[in-house]
């Protein structure tokens, strides 16, 4: 599915430059030349990233921006403007406003910012195994439906574990991929943590020890 791209800009030039430059690397892109047809195109249809003018006729950017989060809507939105004051980024960014891009500046950087914004509001990356939830940005885990405290080296792990299902992790691959280093530690203390792991994850267990080779998750 493409992704849906909204220009905000009065300047045509600017404005068409902006279109083909997103449009290459394959979004979607409509625009509109100012804050009146900005709001009226997003009620139409939520765009998934907004690149915004701050100078626009008639509701400028920062009105936009206001309206949009008081809305209650999360999009992403890069604003452009020529002010490259502090003060001026600062209002942009109190507005709501999740990146600042200040004129002129170079199309890569334009699309580099842009992928930047989209994958930070990309939806959270979820691990799972039965009945066991791991969210990967938040280090969090459920099981069951419970909240499970883990130390950060038994979240390593079980994300290890997840990532490879039913396929048995060696002791020096869990050295090399948690802690840095096939040196850096005993295999010992790979067992050790697994032992913690199992705990905290509770019954029925999910971690089998492959004798002599290593550790896997299987039901």
């Amino acid at each position: 599915m493409s992704i849906f791209a909204l220009v905000v800009e009065d300047d045509g030039p600017i404005r068409r430059m902006l279109e083909r430059t997103l449009s290459a690397e394959g979004y979607d892109v409509s625009s509109v030349g100012d804050g009146g047809a900005a709001l009226a195109a997003i009620e139409r249809s939520v765009p998934d990233v907004v690149v915004l003018d701050v100078g626009l006729p008639g509701i400028d950017g920062l009105a936009v921006c206001r309206r949009l989060r008081q809305q209650g809507l999360s999009l992403p939105i890069l604003m452009l403007t020529a002010r490259d004051a502090v003060a001026d980024r600062v209002d942009g960014l109190d507005a709501g406003a999740d990146d600042y891009l200040v004129k002129p500046f170079a199309a890569a950087e334009l699309l580099a910012r842009v992928r930047a914004l989209l994958r930070r509001g990309a939806p959270p990356e979820v691990l799972a195994f039965g009945d066991l939830l791991f969210d990967v940005e938040s280090r969090s885990v459920r099981r069951g439906g419970v909240e499970i405290a883990l130390r950060a080296r038994e979240a390593d792990l079980l994300e290890l574990l997840l990532r490879n299902p039913r396929r048995v992790i060696s002791r020096a691959q869990a050295l090399e991929r948690v802690w840095g280093d096939v040196a850096a530690a005993s295999p010992n203390v790979v067992d050790r943590y697994i032992s913690y792991l199992r705990r905290s994850l509770g019954d029925p267990p999910v971690i089998v020890t492959v004798r002599g080779v290593g550790f896997m998750l299987a039901r």
